[in-house]
């Protein structure tokens, strides 16, 4: 039996997994994400003693994963010190002479998520301490020289929110910069998961949040959008963003099941993500 190798590269800690054909957990382990020399070394002495047939890595970004760049599996510009331009594939390629597959964490989650909801047309975004997203139609990844920032496009601002500049480095008020967790904190000084949910501050990201996937109904048209990541995971959060999402679209396309239509991922703790990578990791030999 071949088994795959997942790889959740983040910011706090990698996670790797190995999983068999069926898409199961066989033993996992988290990594902090230290150096990163350090970091690869533990990654490749995981899978060194847990043998895989292949492996995908889902990273954090900015990446490149245009296989015809000459820093095709590099992370780019991040704002993680230690982290800008390194190259996160050819060190783990080389050590396990196996087939990796690379792509974004966001990805790795909306790969996860179409196979679990059996929808090839669907669009993942995931809101925590930054914001990002993924477009999936066909069963296929949309992206030209790069992945998708859909992070950081420009939204209307809301009245309450006119003095707040944002906390995007490079735009200060696209969707990162006002939607983000660390948005939360830097406006009342408070940690989002410490706020009663009657806090105005959720209406404010729930206004932003519904604004992208407004824009991205009318641009992708998707069967489904799931929204992931720590700011979700407030209970009321979903229900204040059909609230907008409906109030913003005003009837102009119909939405038959808004349910169905905007939902959380279907697994906790973010192990759609896990499941794509496996999956990808199974596509580098099949």
């Amino acid at each position: 039996m071949n088994l795959f190798g997942s790889i959740e590269a983040g910011g706090t800690k990698f996670l790797c997994a190995v999983g068999n054909e069926k898409n199961e957990i066989i033993t996992s382990e988290v990594i902090p994400t230290t150096t990163y020399e350090q970091t690869i070394k533990q990654v490749n002495h995981f899978f060194s003693v847990n043998r895989v047939s292949s492996i995908a890595i889902g990273s954090f970004g900015p990446i490149d994963n245009n296989k015809n760049s000459d820093k095709y599996g590099y992370i780019l510009n991040t704002p993680k010190q230690g982290w800008s331009n390194v190259d996160l594939v050819s060190p783990i390629q080389k050590e396990l002479d196996i087939p990796v597959f690379f792509t974004t964490d966001v990805n790795s989650s909306a790969y996860g998520e179409m196979y679990l909801n059996s929808c090839d047309n669907l669009i993942y975004y995931t809101i925590g301490t930054g914001v990002g997203g993924s477009v999936i139609q066909n069963g296929q990844f949309i992206g030209g020289v790069g992945h998708l920032e859909m992070g950081h496009q420009m939204v209307k601002k809301h009245l309450l929110d006119q003095d707040f500049n944002g906390v995007c480095p490079f735009h200060h008020d696209c969707l990162e910069g006002l939607a983000s967790g660390p948005s939360i904190e830097a406006r009342i000084g408070i940690k989002g998961e410490n706020i009663t949910s009657d806090s105005y501050v959720w209406d404010v990201q729930a206004f932003y949040i519904a604004q992208a996937i407004f824009n991205a109904t009318l641009i992708i048209r998707p069967k489904m959008i799931i929204l992931g990541g720590g700011v979700m995971y407030q209970d009321h959060m979903l229900g204040r963003v059909k609230a907008h999402f409906k109030l913003l679209m005003n009837n102009y396309i119909t939405i038959e099941n808004l349910d169905e239509y905007i939902k959380t991922p279907s697994i906790e703790n973010n192990c759609s993500a896990t499941i794509g990578n496996f999956l990808l990791a199974k596509k580098l030999l099949f």
